[in-house]
This record gives C-alpha cells, structure tokens and sequence, in this order.
C-alpha cells in the first residue's frame, strides 16, 4: 500500500503551478466573466502566523471555487511595508529598516507559496517600492490641490521613551508595547484626510451593497453621523463656547456645559479660575488616557469645575457652570455639550455627583 508523500507531490504540483503561470490572468477577458478578489496585506513586521492564513484561507478558497466555475479571477498579493510598523520593528532589534522589511518580504512570501496559495504572485505589491508610493505621493498632492488634505492639530497616542507616534493596538494597559514607557495624548499639527466631505455617501451608499446589516450597522456607528445644531454660549463676557447638540429644543433645560480636556478656551480662561492647579492636574491625568479608555470610563465620571468662570445660556439668559470631563471628545462635534439632566440621564447623574 503506498502512501501519501505530501512533500514529494505538493513541491512537485507547486513547480508545475509556477512554471505553467496558472493563477497569472488577465485584466479583462470578453468571453468570461471577470472577478477581482482582494484580501487585507499583511506587516511584513515577522514570520507569518496562523491568524494569517486564517484571514487568507477563505478569500483562497473563495477565488479557487470561481475559477472552476470558469471565471476570469485576479487574485493578487502585496505587503503593506511603509510606515510605522515595519519601521518600529526594526527599531526594536536594532537593523536597517529596508533590510528588515524586505528579508520578512521574502520569508513571508517563500512561506504562502508553501502552503499553495493561489495568488497572482506577477502582482505582487510593496508598498515601500518607489513605484508604489510615488502613486500614493501623487494622490496626496492631487488632494492637497482640491483642499480635501489640510492641516490641523489633533490628539495622538504619543511615546515619551520612543518619541513616536503610536497607533491604538501598540498601546497596552498605557505603555508602549515596544519599550514599556507610559503614553500619553499629546496634541500635534499633522496632516488630515476630509473624508467628512464624503460622509453622506458613505453611509447613505451602504444600502446597495450585499453586506450583512450587522457590518452596515458597524459602519454606520463608526462614521457616527449626527443631525443638531450648534450653539453658541457666552463666557465671562467676551468668550464663547460653541456646544453641539442633536437636540436643539432642550436648550431651555441646559444647567451647565462640560468641555473636553483638550478644549482650546482652557487656556484663555483659566487666568479666571481660582482653582488652576486642580484644573491642570486634571488636564495632565487626561493626557495619560486613551481615547479608548476615555470612551469607556467608570459609570461614575470624573470631571472638575472652572471655578469663577460662567457662561450664559442664550435661551434663558441665565448663568450656568462650565465643567472639563474626560469623557467629552475634543474630536467630536465642537469638543463640547450642553447638559439637560431633565431629559438625560448621564447628564442627571453627572449633575447628582457634583451637586449642580
């Protein structure tokens, strides 16, 4: 009885595959029906894993069923190598950064065609190659041109240590996953995409696609749109706070506002306040927090009162107490809200907690 010698067979069916160039296709055939099939590139920041392959074992199986059902299938393939990651990780064991990237370039790819994957490889994407970004460069200047890429200071995750930008998931419990340091949120001018001018269409186009309402639903929450209005509040006489409110009508109820730590007014009216060192502790403990973590605060919220300073309510011409609370987004809205413990609840608590 003979058996199966899967290192003898799958080498030799592979160097067929290769030699043959059979998952190589055409951009458009007339007499077939054509399919593009993309999956998510990976880092080439180490050695594959299994949760690799099983982000890329179904896309796989999908693209093989659609071609013996006789479709025209392009399936390539690409790494996503340009940025922080690939840069971090070469950091991390001291090495050139291209010589890092592009030795994992090779191990990874040497260990998908082990498995046998069926991608286009004659497609292959890398997106530190300078033919590759020199088409990102030049959509980015095509941007810029049409005002949709501007500048503008936003908070980031930022590693003291490191001295880095850092994105959510290298966060963990507040330090740096690379160097253990603590993170902070720091405001800094950067570069930004409008993709608010696309907002509407972003959500309004989910309706014509085949995608579970679950994941629309998910999209929809993420680009989070909000019909209100804004409303100008007085401050001390000669400032002004612009809160965003979906609910314009309860304004009549509004008893005190609460900005975000980050609220650029701070500066201009903490000389007013008789309790400056409270209000800058508590800004400082904000900077040590996620967005995240912000989000996902205690029931009980923490907050602190701007002592001595009063703003107007418009539609009842009365004084009311201004609050900074870190769970207040400077990124969403105006960075700040009005508060109606009449018709909100968090608001009612909030209001029970500080005594308003």
């Amino acid at each position: 009885m003979s058996t199966y010698n899967h290192r003898t067979i799958e080498e030799k069916w592979k160097k067929v595959w290769e030699e043959t160039g059979l998952y190589k296709v055409e951009n458009h055939q007339k007499d077939k029906e054509n399919l593009y099939v993309l999956v998510e590139f990976p880092y080439p920041s180490g050695n594959l894993h299994i949760g690799h392959w099983y982000a890329f074992s179904a896309p796989d199986i999908y693209a093989r069923y659609n071609r013996m059902k006789g479709k025209n299938v392009l399936y390539p393939f690409g790494f996503d190598s340009f940025g922080l990651p690939a840069e971090n990780a070469a950091i991390k064991r001291n090495l050139d950064p291209r010589e890092w990237t592009y030795s994992n370039i090779d191990s990874m790819t040497s260990q998908l065609k082990s498995i046998g994957t069926s991608f286009d490889w004659s497609r292959m994407v890398i997106t530190s190659d300078p033919e590759y970004y020199r088409w990102t460069q030049w959509i980015f200047t095509e941007m810029v041109k049409r005002n949709l890429a501007y500048r503008s200071k936003a908070p980031v995750e930022w590693c003291l240590s490191c001295k880095t930008v850092l994105a959510h998931e290298q966060v963990i419990d507040g330090k740096c996953d690379r160097c253990g340091s603590n993170v902070e949120i720091k405001e800094m001018n950067q570069w930004m995409l409008k993709i608010t001018e696309y907002a509407d269409r972003l959500i309004d186009d989910l309706d014509e696609l085949p995608w579970s309402e679950a994941i629309k639903s998910a999209q929809k929450n993420w680009i989070g749109r909000s019909h209100g209005a804004e409303i100008p509040f007085i401050v001390n006489g000669d400032e002004q706070v612009t809160v965003f409110t979906t609910k314009p009508e309860t304004i009549f109820g509004a008893t005190y506002i609460v900005i975000a730590p980050e609220h650029p007014i701070i500066s201009k009216l903490i000389h007013c306040c008789s309790n400056v060192s409270e209000i800058e502790d508590y800004v400082e403990s904000t900077r040590l927090k996620t967005e995240m973590e912000r989000q996902q605060g205690e029931k009980i919220k923490t907050g602190v009162k701007l002592e001595g300073v009063l703003a107007i309510n418009p539609a009842t011409n009365t004084e009311i107490p201004i609050y900074i609370a870190d769970y207040v987004l400077a990124g969403y809205g105006t960075g700040a809200i009005m508060a109606v413990p009449s018709h909100d609840e968090r608001d009612k608590a909030f209001a029970q907690q500080f005594n308003i």
